[in-house]
């Protein structure tokens, strides 16, 4: 009997929903380890899009605190100074945004 299993990388299923609680598609994510590189919007170590259901998906990543920036047209989380917890090791971590 052969035995398969899939190995788990760090990953994070991020949701975008407006003001309204509304979910959005076309958003850029983007994610950085510091909060200097957040500010400065340099340095993003991931990029994605949402989805038609407002999901952006980020894989192989490292299992700290992400700062997150979310921006569609004139909305953005910049109010909200996203960052999120510490991820999970070898999980699929999931995070909702709000962007006004």
């Amino acid at each position: 009997m052969l035995l398969s299993f899939q190995i788990i990388k760090t990953q994070m299923s991020v949701t975008i929903r407006n003001e309204l609680g509304n979910i959005e598609e076309g958003v850029t994510v983007q994610l950085y380890e510091n909060e200097q590189d957040y500010n400065a919007e340099k340095n993003a170590v991931a990029e994605s899009v949402t989805d038609k259901k407002g999901v952006a998906k980020f894989k192989d990543l490292k299992a700290i605190s992400y700062y997150v920036l979310a921006r569609k047209g004139d909305k953005n989380n910049f109010a909200a100074g996203e960052q999120t917890g510490k991820l999970e090791a070898k999980k699929i971590n999931k995070v909702t945004i709000i962007i006004e």
